[in-house]
C-alpha cells in the first residue's frame, strides 16, 4: 500500500471517529443527541464537574485530644462522566441561615506534621473523574477546645464549592460542626 493511500485511508477513520464519537447514546431514554448542538445536560468525560449534579452527605467522624476528624462524600447524580482537582471551597451556616466566621487551611499534604485518619486525605490533589452514581471524597478536622471566653461558631450547615462563584451542596451533619480558633478548618483534597 502506498503511502499516500495510507495517509488517506488514515483521514478517513479519523473523519469517521470523530463524526461517530459527537453522538452519545442517553441510556435511561435511549435516543441519541448531537452534544455538540443540542446542548443537553449530557456530560462527556473530561468536563468540570458541576455542583448542581451532586449530593452530599456528612460523615460523623471520631475525636481525640480536642481535635474532631470528619469527612463528606458527594454522589454524582447527573449522567456522564466529569472531573474534579483541588479542594473544597467551604462556608458554615447556623440554624437560621446566617454565614458563619469561618477559614481553612490545606497545610496537611504540604509537608506539615498534621496528618488526617485518612491515608488518602493526606496526598496532593490529582485529577479524580467521576461518573454517574460515583462518589468523591474530602476530610476535614477542626478544634473544639474554646480558647478563652470566645464561643466555638454552631454550624449546622456546611455549603460545598467545587470554584469560588460555582454552585453549592448543602451538606447537614447529624451534629453541629464546631470549629473554635475563628472557624479554623484544616481541609483535605477531594479524593
Amino acid at each position: 500500500m502506498s503511502r499516500a493511500l495510507k495517509s488517506l485511508a488514515i483521514f478517513f477513520a479519523f473523519v469517521a471517529i470523530y463524526t461517530l464519537s459527537r453522538h452519545v447514546i442517553d441510556s435511561s431514554n435511549t435516543t441519541t443527541t448531537t452534544t455538540a448542538t443540542t446542548g443537553t445536560s449530557t456530560t462527556l468525560a473530561g468536563t468540570v464537574c458541576q455542583a448542581s449534579g451532586f449530593s452530599g452527605v456528612y460523615n460523623q467522624g471520631e475525636g481525640a485530644a480536642g481535635t474532631i476528624y470528619a469527612s463528606v462524600t458527594l454522589t454524582k447524580l447527573s449522567p456522564g462522566s466529569c472531573t474534579l482537582k483541588g479542594w473544597p471551597l467551604l462556608t458554615l451556616q447556623d440554624k437560621l441561615g446566617a454565614l458563619l466566621t469561618s477559614s481553612m487551611s490545606d497545610v496537611p499534604w504540604s509537608g506539615n506534621s498534621f496528618q488526617f485518619l485518612t491515608a488518602r486525605a493526606n496526598l496532593p490533589p490529582g485529577t479524580l473523574t467521576v461518573s454517574q452514581n460515583g462518589t468523591a471524597e474530602f476530610s476535614l478536622a477542626y478544634s473544639d477546645v474554646q480558647t478563652g471566653t470566645t464561643a466555638c461558631p454552631n454550624a449546622v450547615t456546611l455549603s460545598v464549592q467545587f470554584a469560588l462563584q460555582g454552585g453549592v451542596i448543602d451538606v447537614t451533619p447529624a451534629y453541629p460542626v464546631t470549629p473554635c480558633n475563628n472557624g479554623q478548618l484544616i481541609v483535605s483534597p477531594f479524593y
